[in-house]
């Protein structure tokens, strides 16, 4: 009868999210009988598109036409890829049975990694210690991916990632590692993973700020004695604690071992180079039953062990002097 049915692409690729196009065109009339779009061939195939029975997602690019049977799969998902088959039925009494059919056309759904994630150790790291930091994204295919890892723009050697299928086995997770060895002027520093891909046109980059992760501990803590002081004379010691980050400090001042009321706290100033110092003073009265008196400054920062320096009183009396 002269009756041709032509599938012309052999593969198409796609990113999920867009429409996909699948050609089939027939020549020649034929017998009376449905055009269908076949996902996959035999026992476990799925009937895509049937004209009888339409659905939102897959429409035919040419309303009503007798030789187009060209469909438009709108927002393609990663399950969408497969072997899809144009195949023009014979209609008998009792169903459809098979006329004719296309080459199929292989469909593969790239998609797109999503934005990356980074994350970093649960507790502050000092500086000379090492930290581990970790670049996640997923949902892409194919599963060739690139990371790339830089600290303020330098790259940084890191570990190939760990690519593993999703459960739907259609797309692929990514996990990369970089460890990097903190130093104290990181405080403004910060780490960036950057991902490439086939279907990406520029490269998807999550930072990660080492202000959030790192501890410098206080580098000094300076008590200035007043030296031997006069009868009755207010003289003020003074405790510098130097280079610290975060800024967030506790100074308790000590009178032989007993804590002193002072009062609140001054708080930090910021350094150029991002780090903190605080400068905190106690007014004492030298009277004679305080003579010999030892006085402690005390430094706690960020929950660690206390730093404590002391500065003992004297007091002179002018018969003395």
């Amino acid at each position: 009868q002269g009756f041709e049915l032509h599938q012309p692409q052999k593969e198409v690729s796609v990113i999920a999210g867009e429409t996909l196009t699948l050609s089939c065109t027939v020549t020649g009339g034929g017998p009376a009988g449905p055009v269908k779009w076949l996902k996959g061939w035999g026992s476990g195939s799925e009937t895509i598109y049937d004209q009888r029975d339409p659905s939102s997602r897959v429409t035919r690019a040419v309303n009503e036409s007798n030789t187009d049977f060209t469909i438009l799969i709108r927002d393609v998902r990663p399950e969408d890829a497969g072997t899809y088959y144009c195949v023009k039925f014979r209609k008998t009494p009792t169903s459809d049975e098979l006329y004719r059919r296309g080459n199929g056309t292989v469909v593969v759904v790239q998609a797109r990694p999503s934005n990356p994630t980074v994350s970093g150790p649960s507790d502050r790291v000092e500086p000379g210690k090492t930290a581990s930091f970790t670049c996640k994204s997923g949902g892409f295919f194919p599963s060739d991916i690139n990371v790339e890892w830089f600290k303020d723009k330098t790259p940084i050697q890191s570990q190939l990632p760990n690519v593993t299928p999703e459960p739907s086995k259609f797309t692929y997770n990514m996990s990369s590692i970089v460890t990097v060895t903190l130093q104290k002027d990181d405080i403004r520093s910060e780490l960036t993973c950057q991902v490439l891909h086939t279907t990406l046109t520029a490269p998807l980059t999550r930072s990660y700020h080492l202000s959030q992760i790192l501890r410098v501990p206080p580098s000094k803590v300076v008590v200035q004695p007043p030296g031997s002081v006069g009868l009755n004379e207010t003289v003020n010691f003074t405790c510098d604690v130097q280079g610290f980050y975060p800024g967030i400090v506790t100074v308790t001042w000590l009178e032989n071992g007993k804590e002193m009321n002072l009062g609140s706290t001054p708080q930090p100033t910021e350094t150029p180079e991002g780090l903190f110092d605080l400068r905190s003073m106690v007014a004492v009265q030298a009277v004679l039953e305080k003579n010999g008196s030892v006085f402690t400054c005390r430094v706690v920062h960020e929950g660690q062990d206390p730093l404590s320096r002391n500065a003992t009183l004297w007091v002179t009396t002018s018969s003395q002097k």
